[in-house]
């Protein structure tokens, strides 16, 4: 838990202040409520990590120099335009997928008198993100950077997107299509960048680096981004609902998840023709042979030699980077999720 929680949701409810009195658009009543009731149901309800994230790590960064109000200020301000950025994704990827509900409540399309309006909701949530730079980091010597950065991430996530809608387009579901280099490419660009080198990278700005110097820091993050994201797929299938908050549904969904990528490498024809008849098929039967086959094949097992692995390769990666604040960033990142059951 982040010493500076309080602190960063005060900052959530000045920020949401100045963007609804922003003064290049002239509200009425109305606009400015829709707006204050979108921000407050889409933005700050997740578990906040990522914006989290940038004011521990510029912490370590600082290498245990206590922090002023104006850095902890700024460092919080970039973690919630990550929030903000987060929100835009959702809000257009609950659409896109036809979900029902995100974080324990009716996703924002479905709410009452919102229905398509939410498209606009997300553009909305992505200019937000430039609002508050430009609000507060205008005469900072890496505003540049600091766009650039977020266009960039941004470009990777929506093209990480296009990948995984592409792949599992309607009335084409081809389990032949999925491999372990494509669920790395749909996880590298989805997730990792904006989960887990953005923060990172926000930090790095702020403590006066050139990104261009940290390009190794940016592959150990996106590595981490993917060990997490199969974590993900594991948890999705094997961890207790209770314990995770959500019922999986990859299976049903048919995603390009790393079981089932895993369970094709492993299967023999016998076993290739049973999870390509039950996968991706809303039916109870269907999905219990599909686990059945994950217990028989050990995927519980593979996945505990891929975690120890894993732990093994980023603990070496991050032991030969020069700087010890850098380090210590990384390494907390990984102590977060490393054998997560959530």
């Amino acid at each position: 838990m982040s010493e500076f929680r309080s602190k960063f949701l005060e900052v959530y409810s000045l920020l949401k202040s100045e963007l609804l009195h922003d003064s290049a658009f002239e509200f009425t009543d109305d606009s400015r409520q829709w707006v204050d009731r979108m921000l407050d149901y889409n933005v700050p309800g997740g578990k906040l990590n990522r914006g989290l994230s940038v004011i521990d790590s510029y912490k370590l960064l600082k290498q245990g120099e206590e922090l002023s109000d104006d850095e902890v200020f700024l460092a919080s301000a970039l973690g919630w335009c990550i929030e903000w950025l987060q929100a835009y994704f959702l809000v257009l990827d609950d659409i896109m997928d036809n979900s029902v509900t995100r974080r324990g409540q009716p996703c924002w399309f479905r709410v009452p008198k919102v229905g398509m309006v939410a498209i606009n909701d997300g553009i909305m949530l992505r200019n937000h993100v430039l609002r508050i730079i430009k609000n507060h980091f205008r005469e900072k010597p890496y505003y540049v950077d600091l766009l650039d950065l977020f266009n960039e991430v941004e470009f990777q996530t929506t093209s990480g997107q296009m990948i995984d809608l592409i792949t599992t387009l309607e009335g084409e579901k081809d389990l032949s299509k999925y491999s372990l280099p494509l669920h790395h490419r749909i996880v590298q660009y989805k997730t990792g960048y904006y989960s887990f080198y953005l923060p990172v990278a926000c930090a790095l700005l702020m403590a006066g680096e050139n990104l261009d110097n940290h390009n190794d820091v940016k592959n150990i993050l996106i590595d981490m981004g993917i060990y997490f994201q199969v974590q993900d797929d594991y948890l999705d299938c094997f961890g207790h609902p209770d314990v995770i908050g959500k019922i999986g549904t990859d299976i049903e969904d048919f995603k390009c998840s790393w079981l089932v990528v895993k369970a094709l490498e492993l299967s023999d024809e016998e076993q290739k023709i049973l999870l390509h008849e039950n996968y991706g098929k809303a039916d109870e039967d269907c999905v219990a042979k599909v686990k059945e086959l994950y217990k028989a094949l050990n995927l519980e097992g593979v996945f505990a030699e891929y975690e120890s692995k894993s732990y093994e390769k980023l603990i070496k990666a991050i032991e030969v980077h020069p700087s010890d604040a850098v380090q210590a960033v990384l390494k907390s990142f990984l102590a977060k999720i490393y054998k997560r059951q959530k």
